[in-house]
């Protein structure tokens, strides 16, 4: 088929002007010029039966919610779209992994923690797409540089128990000056509970005793990053150093009756 007998929406890319192939277009003006859906039919590279590759991936990311949703969905959503094989699948979530990869080296540079959105980003980016409940730290040196992110404890889909004896190994163990910790909500829900306060100061009261200070935790569902210490739960104290998400959550200070 000609270009002359099908509209450029639904022939081959290949039957296209050459000016308008997002490949071309990347070559000739850069990846900066083209759309979010010309650069996701790069990485599909083909498009289905009566569809090209950009029909193919607006239709993506119209269903998922845009690129956010592209790089959040769990792979079972993956599963329920139309012409999207196990190959083209494993195109895209490498893309996806190139960014994540990107961003935690960005993570790293000297200044990233002056940009919290970036924080959040990456956060989202690590959490929001699984099913179980994960709880993370990124652990920083003493100018908040990430000296790395991990894993620390895995739950169900309701419960994760964090255990604050091995939370403070873990710090000793990378030489950590702070840190801030996340966990999703698989539930979709990023309203901080009343239970993840109480862990956060769990965790400052027991990192304080090492010298550790808790700058921030973060709950994540969907495309939402809530901060914990944003809420104050009662006989906690949030305490501001900067702008941003450089923040010491005190410990709680217990009053005893004489």
């Amino acid at each position: 088929m000609t270009a002359s007998h099908c509209s450029i929406s639904h022939c081959s890319i290949s039957h296209w002007p050459e000016q308008e192939r997002p490949r071309e277009r990347l070559a000739a003006l850069g990846a900066a010029a083209l759309s979010d859906a010309e650069l996701l039919a790069i990485l599909l590279r083909t498009g289905v039966r009566g569809k090209s590759a950009v029909d193919l991936a607006r239709d993506i990311l119209t269903k998922l919610g845009g690129i956010r949703g592209l790089l959040n969905a769990p792979d079972q959503e993956w599963r329920t779209i139309a012409g999207l094989g196990a190959a083209k699948r494993a195109q895209v979530m490498a893309g996806i992994e190139l960014a994540r990869r990107l961003l935690r080296e960005t993570l790293a540079e000297r200044d990233a923690f002056n940009r919290p959105e970036q924080v959040r980003e990456f956060l989202i980016l690590s959490l929001a797409g699984l099913a179980h409940e994960s709880f993370q730290a990124l652990w920083l040196d003493n100018q908040n540089r990430l000296l790395v992110s991990e894993e620390l404890f895995r739950g169900t889909l309701t419960e994760a128990q964090v255990y604050p004896r091995e939370v403070v190994k873990r710090a000793l163990t990378h030489n950590a000056a702070a840190v801030i910790f996340a966990h999703n909500h698989p539930s979709g829900h990023a309203e901080p509970s009343a239970a993840d306060q109480a862990l956060t100061r769990r965790l400052a009261e027991a990192l304080a005793l090492i010298d550790v200070r808790v700058l921030d935790h973060f709950v994540i569902a969907g495309h939402e990053a809530v901060s914990v210490s944003g809420i104050r739960g009662q006989g906690s104290e949030v305490r501001c150093q900067e702008s941003g998400v450089r923040k010491t959550i005190s410990p709680q200070r217990t009053q005893r009756n004489a």
